[in-house]
């Protein structure tokens, strides 16, 4: 037995006896309640993006490397010379 068995007279049913047991009036509060914590789970979602966006953009602001300081006198590289050949035996 699952929920896959229920059919839309079945639904109805279910929706006609919930309507009798609460009374139109308690059903409706009860959506507005849903309602308000629906509106409230958005809020909250769209606060913790904006906080890590801005986390985010404060890391990428602390990683930039400062520009470099130009060097005054470079030093020129040492002249390399080739090793003599070996005689070869």
């Amino acid at each position: 037995m699952g929920l896959g068995n229920i059919g839309p007279m079945g639904l109805l049913l279910i929706a006609i006896v919930v309507l009798v047991l609460f009374g139109r009036g308690k059903i409706a509060s009860m959506m507005g309640e849903v309602g308000k914590g629906i509106t409230a789970f958005r809020k909250g979602m769209d606060d913790g993006r904006r906080e890590i966006e801005d986390a985010n953009a404060q890391v990428a602001r602390d990683v930039t490397p400062p520009e470099a300081a130009p060097t005054v006198n470079p030093v020129p590289p040492a002249a390399v010379q080739p090793a003599p050949e070996r005689e070869r035996v």
